[in-house]
């Protein structure tokens, strides 16, 4: 039977949990897991020594595991019937038409897989980090706002403009000024 290092640092902490170096809730921290998982590790390897400590679920199918048969209805209508749609209208229809109801991801995962469609396209060099200018004052940042700034007075447009090199207005005759318009 194959161990694992995993096994082995559940059988050391368990040694030292038995020798009175741990408390229960110190050899759970050690492993990653609360107290009462501790407990039951460690009950499990009382009760089966090695094999209480592998993992339960390996070699098991998964309960939700969706048929081959109906991976293959599903790829055989879209080869027959919607041929060229895009995926997320093709998913839109097997969920309302034919009573499938699993998730977009896995739709389009086995559509892909199946060689039916095609990888998007990578998209542009929208908001991707611009290269740094190389003289302060290359790149400016605008913005305004107009609000009531001051009690009594009418609305005013605060305009403020950031060098991308830091903080600051390039243009010192108008730095902190408040225009009327």
């Amino acid at each position: 039977m194959a161990t694992g290092p995993e096994n082995a640092e559940v059988r050391d902490v368990l040694s030292r949990w038995e020798g009175g170096d741990l408390s229960m809730m110190e050899a759970g921290e050690l492993l990653g897991m609360s107290e009462r998982q501790f407990r039951r590790y460690r009950d499990r390897y009382e009760e089966a020594g090695e094999a209480g400590l592998l993992d339960r679920r390996l070699g098991k199918i998964s309960t939700r595991r969706v048929p081959a048969e109906a991976i293959e209805e599903m790829l055989e209508l879209y080869r027959h019937r919607y041929l060229g749609w895009n995926v997320k209208h093709f998913h839109e229809h097997l969920l309302r038409d034919h009573d499938f109801s699993w998730g977009y991801t896995f739709i389009k995962t086995q559509l892909h897989a199946a060689g039916l469609v095609g990888r998007a396209k990578r998209r542009g060099a929208h908001r991707r980090k611009r290269e740094r200018k190389p003289c302060e004052g290359m790149m400016l940042h605008q913005d305004g706002s107009r609000h009531a700034w001051l009690e009594g007075q009418p609305m005013l447009d605060l305009i403020v403009t950031v060098n991308q090199h830091g903080m600051g207005t390039p243009d010192r005759r108008a730095k902190g000024a408040l225009t009327h318009i």
